[in-house]
């Protein structure tokens, strides 16, 4: 008698979850790599795509109206499903130096980006919220990480929609907080070999 042929056992599918069912999630995307703020508007083109509504406040990248240094947002402006707030002062010098620190205005800008951060954690009707660089932020002096902290106890009264966070460093009490967590590790990068930050692939 001839042996039948085993169907392969398939993997089990886990469908998407849909409307009420699903469950928000908290993504970090962290690191001294190159890629945090790639990997956020990708993930906003994903969502949009998806017919999500995506909010997508930057920090410490400000914008004064006519000088826009970030190419990807001359195509974030265009899409009907993205709302866009950038935060933060003006750090490229007219003699093309860049200016580093904290000062007073650099800390005012940032308190800003957190309070629009807060009321749409609150308020906001969006599926999709990116803060990008508020670790960045609190890092370097211009937020404190209690105050990430603290907006992560107000997401959790209500968690109306994706939240990703992205910057430089993390700590002990956020990696255990979050759902998601990616380094952007630097492997090797070309700036060693003394190539500058060329428009649209740094920015």
């Amino acid at each position: 008698m001839a042996k039948q042929k085993r169907t392969p056992s398939r993997p089990r599918v886990i469908p998407p979850a849909q409307g009420e069912d699903r469950i928000h999630q908290v993504h970090v995307y962290y690191g001294y790599g190159k890629g945090k703020t790639t990997c956020c508007v990708g993930l906003a083109i994903r969502a949009v795509g998806a017919g999500m509504k995506v909010v997508l406040v930057q920090f410490d990248k400000g914008y004064d109206g006519e000088t826009e240094h970030y190419s990807e947002r001359h195509v974030l402006r265009q899409l009907d499903g993205v709302a866009l707030h950038p935060t933060g002062c003006e750090r490229m010098m007219p003699d093309g130096t860049f200016r580093f620190g904290a000062e007073p205005q650099d800390i005012e800008e940032a308190r800003r980006g957190l309070e629009t951060a807060r009321l749409l954690v609150r308020e906001g009707t969006q599926d999709l919220l990116i803060l990008d660089e508020i670790l960045a932020a609190a890092a370097y002096g211009l937020l404190r990480r209690e105050d990430v902290m603290e907006l992560l106890d107000l997401y959790d009264k209500d968690r109306r929609c994706e939240l990703v966070l992205s910057g430089h460093k993390v700590w002990d009490a956020l990696v255990e907080r979050v759902d998601l967590m990616t380094e952007m590790r630097k492997v090797k990068h070309y700036y060693a070999r003394g190539v500058p930050a060329r428009k649209g692939i740094e920015f």
